[in-house]
């Protein structure tokens, strides 16, 4: 059996995507994303002052941002992450730019644009979710843990 085959709890469609199969834990922005100046890009920590997402590692993640933001830099900036082990598997956006995808298709990083319903409908910080640009799907595979119930002191 293809170990890329299991069972989808929930899934939304996309209307644009490139790069390989990947999955990972999802991190949902309700804000949009600049690598150039949203993140840190030695740590690959979110260090934009007032950033909802502020002090959260994108590495590795699947990522889930509205809008794309930036320009020219924006783009070499994904090769940059990449290069330093810092990227996260995937970028799911609401709106890119051509920059954008030209950057996540130069350092081989999955990319998605446009969603069939909002995201935060459908995943949850922490799910374990599959992007599959050729099918244009993201599909949640394993839901979050909830947080273990304080009892007090022991």
């Amino acid at each position: 059996m293809n170990n890329l085959v299991s069972a989808c709890l929930d899934s939304l469609s996309v209307q644009r995507a490139y790069g390989p199969v990947v999955e990972g834990e999802a991190l949902i922005s309700e804000e949009g994303f600049s690598p150039r100046y949203d993140l840190d890009r030695w740590s690959g920590v979110i260090t934009k002052p007032g950033h909802k997402l502020e002090g959260v590692s994108i590495r590795d993640r699947i990522c889930f941002f509205p809008t794309a933001k930036g320009g020219i830099a924006a783009g070499w900036a994904f090769y940059d992450i990449k290069h330093k082990s810092i990227a996260p598997r995937a970028f799911i956006f609401g709106v890119t730019n051509p920059v954008m995808v030209q950057g996540a298709v130069f350092a081989g990083i999955a990319i998605t644009e446009g969603w069939s319903k909002p995201p935060a409908e459908v995943v949850q910080n922490g799910d374990w979710v599959r992007v599959d640009p050729g099918r244009k799907v993201i599909e949640v595979l394993r839901r979050a843990s909830p947080p273990e119930a304080d009892d007090g002191p022991a």
